[in-house]
């Protein structure tokens, strides 16, 4: 049994630029954010990249929940995909799974309407959140799926990381900010995955901007991953980095001790 990983060093969120006229948002854990890198020296490294050791060999639909508490009992680690709707999510999915018809696609927006869970290798649960945004339902069922999205993110214990889906063809939107800032302000550990990459050239630029809008109220930036569902780029980073969490979870490390 395992607790929700805020020792992670590498993908625990730090606190807002301290700007004269600006407060430091308070944590969920400690009240109060303290500095953290999310490279972790010498366990996550950029400089140092670490090979995917992580072949899938079975992936499987388990369930479906719209209440966090009914969701498995199992203690298994969780990697929670999320993102505005129609930003490839559904694509990322299928292509880190190797499963083309795992996660359903779909160009109406608002598709995924519930908690769904998949088994990786029957030793990891991947799961695929509703989207946050425009959907093409009513204001009253988008509320009631950010509520229970929210429960889950904020209670779940077997949550290890949030991988934050960004379409890195626009430019930054004002609700995945928003979204991002409500993640660090309830000390939930997330990632950003720059989605639909397809002409690098032409997404460089959103990418960067991205970062540096980040940049104005946050520290540093948080493990990013560049992705094609297309050209499979960002597959392996994924994998090998949801690889060594759930290696770090198996040999007990803590990584805020080190």
């Amino acid at each position: 049994m395992f607790s929700r990983p805020y020792s992670f060093i590498f993908f625990t969120w730090r606190k807002y630029k301290r700007k004269k006229s600006r407060q430091s948002i308070p944590s969920a854990q400690s009240k109060s954010y303290t500095k953290q890198s999310a490279l972790h020296t010498g366990y996550f490294d950029k400089k140092t990249p670490y090979l995917c050791r992580m072949i899938i060999h079975t992936a499987e639909f388990t369930c479906s929940y719209v209440d966090w508490k009914k969701c498995p009992k199992e203690h298994v680690p969780e990697y929670a995909f999320i993102g505005r709707s129609n930003v490839g999510k559904s694509s990322l999915i299928n292509t880190l799974t190797e499963r083309k018809g795992l996660a359903k696609i779909s160009n109406t927006p608002g598709k995924t309407q519930c908690i769904n869970f998949f088994s990786i290798n029957k030793e990891w649960n991947l799961v695929d959140l509703p989207g946050y945004g425009y959907a093409k339902t009513s204001k009253k069922n988008r509320e009631l799926w950010m509520k229970f999205t929210k429960d889950y993110l904020r209670r779940r214990e077997q949550l290890q990381n949030v991988f934050v889906l960004i379409d890195g063809r626009i430019d930054p939107q004002n609700v995945d900010l928003d979204f991002i800032q409500w993640l660090g302000e309830n000390g939930i550990p997330f990632s950003l995955v720059f989605t639909k990459n397809d002409k690098p050239k032409k997404t460089f630029k959103n990418i960067e901007n991205f970062k540096e809008t980040l940049l104005e109220t946050w520290e540093e930036l948080p493990v990013n991953f560049i992705t094609s569902s297309v050209t499979n780029v960002g597959r392996e980073d994924i994998l090998a980095y949801i690889d060594q969490v759930n290696e770090a979870i198996a040999n007990d490390i803590d990584l805020e001790e080190e």
